[in-house]
């Protein structure tokens, strides 16, 4: 077996010294898209669950499969760009749109939404519409830092 108890902490005379530095820099540099994605995820898991929540599901099946579809769209959507943000920074505009979406969705799906799906609808939406837009700013600020 190999004695290792010679080295030393100090890594400087590493010859990826620099590369290293850089990558942990990218990577302390994005870990609050990160959290914002993980909130986006849960937003969206809530969206697709609340007709069951709020209990209008039974009353208003259109609006509950609408939320269902929307719902698991933000939350697929939040997982990309959790493992994949270079190629998803574009999405994160379509999770906000998605939330104004859901903003509107209770008055287009069905005429007179009940107010218990009405201001979930409101919150959930605003909601995921602005962490969709929090996570495109991030990543455009990363982006034109890097």
């Amino acid at each position: 077996m190999a004695d290792v108890s010679h080295r030393s902490g100090d890594i400087a005379a590493h010859p990826d010294v620099s590369e290293m530095r850089d990558r942990y820099a990218r990577v302390l540099g994005g870990r609050g898209i990160v959290g914002v994605d993980g909130l986006l995820l849960l937003a969206g898991l809530y969206a697709a669950i609340s007709p069951w929540t709020v209990h209008f599901a039974p009353t208003s099946p259109q609006l509950a499969q609408n939320n269902l579809i929307m719902g698991i769209a933000v939350a697929v959507l939040a997982l990309c760009l959790t493992m994949a943000p270079d190629r998803m920074q574009g999405m994160s505009m379509a999770c906000a749109a998605i939330g104004v979406w859901l903003i509107v969705s209770p008055w287009v799906v069905t005429r007179h939404p009940d107010t218990g799906a009405m201001w979930n609808n409101i919150i959930t939406g605003a909601v995921i519409c602005l962490l969709g837009l929090a996570a495109a700013g991030m990543m455009m600020r990363n982006k034109r830092e890097s």
